[in-house]
C-alpha cells in the first residue's frame, strides 16, 4: 500500500547538496524546502486561514497535540471532523507529539518507561501521555503528518542521561508505530541523542530500521550555541534517508533556515515570527526592525521595501509603531502577516537558488546584508 505521505526529489544543489523537492500529502503538495507557520491551538495567532493562504502563502501549518488535548480536547476536534474542518484549513497540517511541551514542564512531570505523568499548566490537573495515548490523540486530530512521542532532553545534559533518553525514545517510537492505525496519516520518527554524535547515529540507525515514512531531528535549537547547532545539524542530516521527508523541529530564524536547507532539510517550523511580532519586531531583508522604537515615530516608509506582503503594500512604519505602542491588535496582526510572509518568501528564494546551484553564494550574500557571521 502506498504511504499517505511521500517525497519526490526534483534537484540537488551541486555546491551544497541542498534538496529541492515535493512532499505529497492527502491535502496537497508541499514545495520544499519549506517553513511551516505554527498554529499551536488550531490557529496561527491573530491570522485567518484566508490570510495564511493568500498573503503569507503558507503551504502547511503545524498544530500542537499537548495544547489541543488540554483544550478543547481531541474528542471535540474529532467530533468536528478533525482539525481541517474544525479550523477551516484545507491544506496540509502537521501535529507535533507534545513531547517538547510536556518535558519543558520540568517539575510538573514524571517520566517512566510507560510514559509521562504531568500536571496541566492551565489548572494543575494530572494527566498521562503514553505513546499509545499520543497516537489516539493525534489520530483524532487528523493531521496529514503526525509525530511519534519522544523525549527532548535539555541542553546541556549528561551523556548517560541522554543515552537513556534516546533509547527510550526509540522504544516509544516502536510502540507508536504499533499503535498507529490511520492509513491516511504519515507517522514520522524523531531522531534524538542530544549533542553526542554517536548517540545521534545510533538513534537514526534504530529509527530507520522501523521504516517510518519520514524523519525529524529533535532536540537541537534548544538554547545551545550556534556552533553546536551547526555541528549537530550537519552531522545528523546526512544520516536520514534520502527518499523520505526530512524535518528539523523548532527552527525559524533566517540563518538557521538557510543552514538547514544547505544541510538537506526539507521542512522547518517555529513560533518565532509571530512571537516577535507581539513584541513589535519585524524581520526584513536588511535585518530586524524593532518598529516600536522611537526612531520610527515619523517614518513614512514601508516596513520592508523588498517585501510584497499586505502590510508592506499598505502601511507605514510610523503607523505600525503607533498601533504597537497603543496595544492595538491590528499592529500585531500586521507584523505577524509580514514576518510569516518574510520567511515563506525567503524559502521561495532558497528553492530558486537550489535549482540554480547557487545556494551557497546566496547564503554568503544574505549573511553580509543581514549582518550574520558564519
Amino acid at each position: 500500500m502506498k504511504p499517505a505521505v511521500t517525497y519526490e526529489l526534483l534537484h540537488v544543489d551541486k555546491q551544497t547538496g541542498a534538496r529541492r523537492g515535493i512532499v505529497h500529502t492527502p491535502h496537497g503538495d508541499i514545495q520544499t524546502p519549506i517553513f511551516m507557520p505554527v498554529g499551536t491551538q488550531a490557529t496561527v495567532k491573530s491570522l485567518t486561514p484566508e490570510e495564511l493562504k493568500e498573503e503569507v502563502k503558507a503551504q502547511i501549518i503545524l498544530s500542537n497535540t499537548y495544547h489541543l488535548y488540554l483544550r478543547p480536547g481531541h474528542e471535540i476536534v474529532k467530533e468536528a471532523g478533525g482539525l481541517h474542518k474544525f479550523m477551516n484549513w484545507d491544506r496540509p497540517i502537521l501535529t507535533d507529539c507534545g513531547g517538547f511541551q510536556v518535558f519543558s514542564l520540568s517539575d510538573l512531570r514524571t517520566i517512566s518507561e510507560d510514559g509521562v505523568e504531568f500536571k496541566s499548566h492551565l489548572d494543575g490537573s494530572k494527566h498521562f501521555f503514553s505513546p499509545e495515548k499520543v497516537m489516539e490523540i493525534e489520530e483524532a486530530l487528523g493531521a496529514d503528518i503526525i509525530m511519534a512521542f519522544d523525549e527532548c532532553v535539555e541542553y546541556p545534559s549528561t551523556y548517560e542521561y541522554t543515552k537513556q533518553s534516546m533509547e527510550r525514545t526509540t522504544r516509544w517510537a516502536k510502540r507508536c508505530k504499533e499503535a498507529h492505525k490511520t492509513e491516511n496519516q504519515a507517522l514520522f520518527g524523531i531522531i534524538q541523542g542530544g549533542f553526542y554524535e554517536d548517540l545521534r547515529k545510533k538513534s537514526a540507525e534504530d529509527l530507520i530500521k522501523l521504516d517510518f515514512p519520514g524523519y525529524a531531528i529533535g532536540g537541537i535549537s534548544v538554547g545551545e550555541p550556534k556552533e553546536e547547532y551547526l555541528k549537530m545539524l550537519y552531522y545528523t542530516a546526512p544520516l536520514m534517508p534520502k527518499d523520505k521527508p526530512r524535518y528539523l523541529m523548532g527552527v525559524g530564524t533566517p540563518d538557521y533556515l538557510i543552514e538547514a536547507s544547505i544541510a538537506g532539510i526539507d521542512m522547518c517550523d517555529c513560533v518565532l515570527p509571530t512571537r516577535i511580532a507581539r513584541n513589535g519586531t519585524a524581520l526584513t531583508w536588511n535585518g530586524k526592525v524593532v518598529v516600536r522604537n522611537a526612531t520610527y515615530e515619523r517614518d513614512w516608509g514601508k516596513l520592508d521595501p523588498e517585501c510584497d506582503c499586505y502590510t508592506c503594500r499598505n502601511y507605514t512604519r510610523a503607523y505600525i509603531r503607533h498601533l504597537i505602542k497603543a496595544n492595538e491588535i491590528l499592529g500585531v496582526r500586521l507584523l505577524s502577516i509580514h514576518n510569516l510572509r518574510f520567511l515563506t518568501k525567503l524559502m521561495e528564494r532558497v528553492r530558486i537558488e537550489i535549482e540554480a546551484d547557487n545556494l551557497l553564494n546566496f547564503r554568503n550574500e544574505f549573511y553580509k546584508k543581514y549582518g550574520y557571521i558564519r
